[in-house]
Order: structure tokens, then sequence, then C-alpha cells
């Protein structure tokens, strides 16, 4: 059974994380809700990537669940 959902690559741009293990976190927590597919931290710049279901998983929803694991995100103009 394959259902197409439209998915959308979010941005956001995270702060207040200085080690991997920050990363992987933030993964798990994003990852978590319903409507996301990947999670993708690019711990070097920072950059929050994710692709969600924006119907499922509003940016908001990313921003919170960054929050719940202890960060603080926004999300990025580009």
């Amino acid at each position: 059974m394959s259902t197409t959902t439209s998915t959308t690559t979010t941005i956001l741009r995270a702060e207040g994380f200085s080690c991997p293990s920050c990363v992987a976190k933030i993964e798990k927590q994003v990852g978590r809700l319903k409507g996301v597919e990947s999670v993708k931290v690019h711990f070097a710049s920072a950059r929050v990537e994710v692709v969600h279901d924006p119907a499922v998983a509003s940016t908001e929803d990313l921003v919170a669940a960054v929050a719940k694991a202890g960060y603080k995100a926004t999300p990025a103009a580009f």
C-alpha cells in the first residue's frame, strides 16, 4: 500500500547544543513526531533539517520538540 504524502523540508537553527550526544537527543525527540519522515542535525552549522508532512507536523511542532529536548530552535530563513 503506497500513500503519497506531500512532505516539505524545514530548516531550523538550533542554539545551545555543544556535543554530539545533543544531536542524538534532538533527532530522537523530533523524530518521534507524527508526520516527521527524517531528521538530520548538522552539528557544525547548528542546522536541523526536517522532512515532514506540514499538515501533520507544523513548524511550531518541530520547534516545540527541539525545546522539549532542551534546546532553542528557530525556523531558518534559508
